[in-house]
């Protein structure tokens, strides 16, 4: 038996039952031949064909679209049987290689990356599978922030330093990344400290829980902006849209993305869903496919699922489930994508009114036609409604099901399985479970849901179901004593942007400073290591002289 870190009773572990992962074998299958590279290209055509390391480094496509693969690589089932005894590590870096050949990242750098991400987990699995309450469970919160955005964020981090460090941008990077929550504190802990990178995060002003605002603003690094915006979070994603597609601020800046827009971020997150599959196959062998229960917001997390079953992966369905915000619930049931103002939920991470990653997914809706895509979000832009009806919507239901749970609902779903099974979910992962109970699949082995956050970052909302609470992890119990600091701007993107360009300045101007002092300190080293050598040179001859008189 295997204790989690959201756990207070002893629940087997998936992972517990399975053979240790053989080194020999992960050698074999590590030497293979790397393939191509896979290209991307921009969802409504304005960019076409471009390596990994430019895709990464754009973010957003310069014509508004996001970037999607060219093609999709096939795993086979062959493939699928020799993982299962790789290590987390070792299967991440498998499945990276599909996309990411030796063209783009040398296999032993790539193996570095993907390797010291892994490290900055709690757990060796990385992340978990449990079973609780007839299904499984896939712990996405054993990372430094506690949610499930740590996988992608902190490899993203160290694609971006390779990538800088092998002559990207002349090695600068400024990041512009919104957040409801999750994202920022995730993005900032994937990029502290990072030579040549300055990460501004904005945020929905009192949107965001305070655990999360200060996970955000007690990191003193200087490289790091936490910028709090008078508004919501589809405003703060509004300015990082507009941002990049200001040309002239965006090459000034070298502006970069770490919000799902960037394809990295994607495609960091199909690995857990190849590991969440095998634990499961590997438990249970009669299991064939696999269900994901999703907590949806920007639609990136899912989207790594969808794409993971193009692939070849043994998914079987795939459940949007969204809180009071659901634009995508009542597209998967009645085809309208219809914009409405953002209901503030006791699960704020989810409270988006536009999933910047749907664009992707519409993408393969439109048969991978950038023109039929382009036009549905030209429309969508201007009117705030996408309707799709007929052969389409019914290709849409086949991929997804969707359900909604309200703030009954979760605080009703938290405080079952606290008494129940003396498991402890977040309010998010909460909506998760509740869809999975509502599609009838909760005594179903077959079934995961994703648990995407530790419950201790959202207590206030937790406490309305659960009281006393359990213990908060000593890292988010420490945040009160720590020193915060936090920009504010208005909800005005030209407003945002100076703010950039002065912050940027101040930091350079400091480091360049601060590198004139050390040369300083060096020289008045070298200088008093030549003269103390000179002082001792003379006392040597001054001692001789002494002897032989």
């Amino acid at each position: 038996y295997k204790l989690s870190n959201n756990f207070h009773s002893p629940i087997p572990s998936l992972q517990s039952s399975l053979p240790s992962p053989n080194p020999t074998r992960a050698r074999a299958i590590m030497s293979s031949s790397s393939s191509p590279s896979i290209t991307y290209s921009s969802t409504r055509g304005g960019q076409k064909s471009l390596d990994f390391r430019t895709a990464v480094m754009t973010g957003l496509a310069h014509d508004r679209g996001l970037f999607v693969p060219d093609s999709l690589p096939h795993v086979s089932p062959e493939e699928l049987e020799a993982w299962k005894s790789l290590s987390y590590k070792d299967l991440a870096v498998e499945v990276i290689r599909k996309f990411v050949g030796e063209d783009q990242v040398p296999l032993e750098k790539l193996k570095d990356i993907v390797g010291r991400s892994c490290d900055a987990f709690r757990s060796p699995d990385v992340t978990p599978v449990v079973e609780v309450g007839g299904h499984a469970i896939l712990e996405l919160f054993h990372g430094p922030t506690f949610a499930f955005k740590d996988v992608a964020l902190q490899m993203l981090g160290n694609f971006f330093e390779y990538f800088l460090e092998t002559g990207s941008n002349d090695g600068r990077l400024a990041v512009l990344g919104a957040t409801s929550g999750d994202t920022g504190s995730a993005a900032i802990y994937g990029l502290r400290g990072k030579k040549g990178i300055d990460c501004i995060i904005l945020f929905p002003n009192g949107r965001v829980s305070p655990i999360q605002e200060r996970q955000m603003t007690t990191v003193p690094d200087g490289n790091i902006h936490c910028v709090a915006v008078e508004g919501t979070f589809d405003d703060c994603q509004d300015i990082v849209k507009a941002s990049f597609n200001d040309p002239a601020f965006r090459d000034k800046v070298k502006l970069g993305a770490v919000n799902s827009i960037n394809w990295c971020r994607v495609l960091a997150q199909t690995t857990y869903y190849f590991w969440a599959y095998l634990r499961t196959v590997e438990k249970h062998p009669d299991v064939k496919t696999v269900n994901f229960s999703v907590p949806t917001g920007n639609f990136g997390d899912i989207l790594a699922g969808y794409y993971s079953k193009q692939m070849g992966l043994g998914v079987g369905k795939l459940i949007v489930a969204t809180n009071e915000n659901d634009i995508l619930h009542r597209f998967f049931t009645n085809g309208t994508y219809h914009r409405y103002d953002i209901a503030q939920s006791i699960s704020p991470s989810m409270d988006i009114c536009v999933s910047s990653n749907f664009e992707r997914y519409l993408y393969a809706l439109a048969g991978n036609d950038a023109t039929t895509l382009a036009k549905w979000m030209t429309d969508f832009e201007a009117t705030k409604k996408l309707t799709l009806d007929g052969a389409t919507l019914k290709k849409a239901q086949a991929d997804f099901l969707s359900a909604k749970a309200d703030t009954a609902m979760t605080l009703a779903t938290i405080k079952e399985y606290n008494e129940k099974y003396n498991y402890v979910l977040c309010p998010h992962s909460a909506v998760g479970v509740s869809a999975v109970q509502q599609l009838g699949l909760s005594n179903d082995v077959a079934t995961v849901a994703l648990a995407t956050a530790h419950e201790a970052k959202f207590p206030a909302a937790v406490k309305r179901a659960i009281d006393p609470l359990p213990t908060p992890p000593t890292e988010l119990a420490s945040l009160d004593t720590l020193p915060t600091r936090r920009s504010e701007c208005p909800n005005d993107a030209k407003t945002v942007q100076a703010f950039m360009v002065k912050r940027i300045e101040d930091r350079i101007a400091a480091d360049s400073a601060g590198s004139n002092s050390s040369i300083l300190s060096n020289k008045i080293l070298k200088n008093a290591v030549v003269a103390a050598a000179v002082v001792a040179a003379a006392a040597v001859v001054f001692q001789t002289v002494v002897r032989r008189k």
